[in-house]
């Protein structure tokens, strides 16, 4: 079993209220769920307007479609205009 996390830190400059911010990180949070079947969630910085941190965690029998799949969510996150990615950090859990 791979088990891997994708953490993306983000800038919303065009965010001016924790509603705008929600406009735009709601879109990515529920598209990646959808799309690739991972888990997302906001996991930090939820009560700052123009900054937030989405977490993607996958699992797969096969380490190289662990990989795909946080790649795919990563350009997915990057395909939104209305984001900065400030960063982005994969984790992998060493399972037995």
């Amino acid at each position: 079993m791979h088990v891997a996390s994708l953490t993306v830190e983000l800038h919303l400059p065009l965010a001016h209220s924790l509603k705008e911010k929600r406009a735009v990180v709601t879109p990515i949070l529920e598209g990646c769920r959808r799309r690739f079947a991972v888990a997302a969630a906001e996991v930090a910085h939820q009560d700052l307007w123009q900054r937030a941190t989405l977490g993607v965690a996958t699992v797969s029998s096969s380490a190289t479609r662990v990989d795909e799949t946080l790649d795919a969510v990563e350009r997915f996150v990057w395909s939104f205009p209305e984001v900065e990615v400030t960063a982005a950090q994969r984790d992998w859990l060493e399972a037995g």
